[in-house]
């Protein structure tokens, strides 16, 4: 069926093979490795959120336009993710798809997330104390930094329902991303499905843990700094504990149970074995 429609890309069954084989060998990578792909991960999502601020912090656009197009360039992230090769907590979260088919134990899957996590988070805050020294946030006319207060305060004074349930829906629509990156044979592929619903869940102002990793720690480092520190007061560690906690719960239940299981029960190698389901030609 795929090639009457001139397509080459994996069919879900393929993907979901795919998901389970990736997974066994990102749980069993050795520590060292792990833990600098991890820290590349939060750089390379660091990198997509400043790219975002850039966008955002431009007042003449409108909203729709401001959030469309700062979806867009915050996409970066995954792709550098997804192409030059990294380890994100949030789209290790399809591990439990091979955890469940019996490849890997839960231990596994608990050491990947937690070092993973860790790592992420060296890598974004580092990144963020390394934009904050190269003055990146005095840019239009001190915009940037203004817009870095803004965002940071609104995270950290989320309620723990508004910041879990948004985490699972942003964390449903990346690993979607990555589930349909699998699909591709060629990076143009990979990107062009990456796009959508990464744009898609920035637009609507869902929460990702890895991102709120680099842009609550900017929003800190604005305090250091009194012209673009208004409203920095509403900023604080403990603000930024009460976003992360709900945050990762939500991209746990998002990713892990609204994607990895979900699909593990449709395309599971002990179940529908006599079966076709769509998408399988």
């Amino acid at each position: 069926m795929n090639a009457i429609f001139g397509s080459d890309a994996f069919s879900p069954r393929e993907i979901a093979e795919k998901v389970e084989n990736i997974g066994v060998v990102k749980a069993r990578l050795p520590l060292v490795p792990m833990i600098m792909l991890g820290i590349l991960a939060g750089v390379f999502i660091g990198l997509g959120a400043m790219y975002y601020v850039v966008m955002v912090s431009d007042p003449s656009l409108g909203f729709g336009m401001s959030r469309l197009l700062g979806g867009l360039v915050f996409s970066l992230g995954l792709i550098m993710v997804v192409v030059a090769g990294a380890e994100l907590f949030t789209g290790n979260n399809l591990l439990m798809m091979a955890w469940a088919d019996k490849k890997i134990s839960f231990y596994e899957v608990l050491r990947n997330w937690v070092i993973v996590c860790i790592a992420n988070f060296v890598g974004a805050a580092g990144l963020a104390v390394l934009v904050y020294l190269s003055g990146h946030y005095e840019m239009n006319g001190g915009l940037i930094g203004e817009t870095y207060t803004r965002i940071a305060s609104v995270k950290c004074n989320l309620s723990f329902q508004q910041a879990f349930f948004s985490g699972m829906l942003c964390n449903v629509l990346v690993c979607l991303a990555v589930w349909m990156s699998l699909a591709g044979r060629s990076v143009t592929d990979k990107v062009l499905v990456i796009i959508f619903p990464v744009s898609a869940f920035v637009a609507a102002g869902f929460e990702h843990s890895v991102a709120n990793m680099y842009l609550i720690p900017m929003g800190l480092l604005m305090q250091l700094d009194s012209p673009v520190a208004a409203g920095a007061e509403t900023i604080s560690w403990i603000g930024f504990i009460k976003n992360l906690i709900p945050v990762i719960l939500g991209n746990l239940a998002g990713g892990s149970g609204f994607v990895a299981l979900f699909y593990y029960f449709i395309y599971g190698h002990k179940r529908n074995v006599q079966h076709d389901l769509p998408g399988q030609e």
